[in-house]
């Protein structure tokens, strides 16, 4: 009798946990935390607006989105992890063109996946703009200055990036492309030394993101000729199409992806969160206090521009010999 009691017991026990199990993966996407990908170190600026972004859309799907740190290989460590991730929604993640565009153009040994075929946009987030500063007290009150100057003193204005084959290094490469002028390129090792070694007067103009410029702006020690892409708190410095060229500089980007072939039943749920959670207005106010663009863009345009962008760096990258 006992034992026939234990055996019946088991099998509803069993079978319980079982049925609960069903009923759990059978409720509505999602039904359990999100894992979101961050492909660089704690404390960087990819981190911090990767956090806010998914602090906004946590709310909007009711459940957690935990932010996962994945450093290495410039960003492309962590794409690849979310490029090899299960496609059930669970795991998404933040993505750059350094990943995109340029590690694969420039270091193709790195990767180890197709950016095209394993990972899947979901909208574009956010746009750090470069640009163009030089001293206050230059003589350059304008880009088109600069260029009339730079045209009639062929490679006399030395200019600093923050390295060979970085966005800013062709961005770089643009400006000369269509303007003719031609510049002295010297590469740096990054940080903060690119910026002051205009102030110190050792080199006449550099190309960087324009959120180091700003104190500089304000402190009235800087002066920014040229945005690639459009600041409210910049009205009056244009972008290249202001000017009437027919492209813009490329900014560098953060975007959010899954790994290609999410199910529809997640998209649907995914795609306007995601759209929701840019668009926050308590987001974009803590983005834009670092002096960057919030700025959507649906899958299909993030794809468009990933593709544009990828073959003008193809074009530029041979031209000045970075490839074959």
């Amino acid at each position: 009798m006992q034992r026939s009691i234990l055996v019946a017991t088991l099998f509803v026990v069993i079978h319980g946990w079982s049925f609960g199990v069903s009923a759990v993966h059978s409720q509505p996407y999602p039904n359990r935390h999100v894992q979101f990908i961050i492909p660089n170190v704690a404390g960087s600026t990819l981190d911090i607006t990767a956090r806010v972004f998914t602090e906004e859309l946590g709310k909007l799907l009711g459940t957690q989105v935990i932010p996962m740190n994945k450093p290495g290989a410039g960003t492309v460590a962590g794409s690849e992890a979310l490029a090899r991730s299960k496609k059930d929604g669970y795991s998404i993640g933040y993505i750059t063109n350094a990943a995109t565009v340029y590690a694969r153009i420039l270091n193709p040994e790195t990767i180890h996946f197709d950016p095209d075929k394993d990972l899947e946009p979901l909208g574009l987030h956010v746009q750090l703009p470069l640009a163009i500063g030089v001293q206050a007290n230059a003589p350059w009150k304008t880009f088109n200055e600069l260029i009339d100057y730079a045209k009639k003193n062929p490679g006399k204005l030395r200019v600093n990036t923050i390295g060979i084959g970085t966005a800013a290094h062709f961005d770089l490469e643009i400006i000369q492309s269509l303007t003719g002028a031609q510049f002295t390129h010297i590469p740096y090792k990054g940080g903060e030394s690119v910026t002051t070694a205009v102030l110190g007067g050792h080199i006449e103009m550099t190309c960087d993101v324009i959120s180091k410029f700003v104190p500089h702006i304000e402190s009235g020690k800087l002066r920014c000729l040229l945005l690639s892409t459009k600041m409210t708190e910049l009205p009056d410095v244009p972008t290249l199409t202001d000017l009437g060229y027919r492209q813009n500089l490329v900014s560098t980007w953060f975007a959010v992806y899954g790994p290609s072939g999410l199910p529809e039943e997640v998209k649907k749920v995914m795609l306007p969160a995601v759209e929701k959670a840019v668009r926050s207005a308590d987001a974009k106010v803590k983005i834009e206090k670092m002096h960057f663009v919030v700025d959507y863009k649906s899958p299909a345009d993030l794809g468009k521009m990933v593709t544009e962008e990828y073959e003008m760096a193809v074009g530029i990258a041979k031209k000045v010999g970075l490839t074959k």
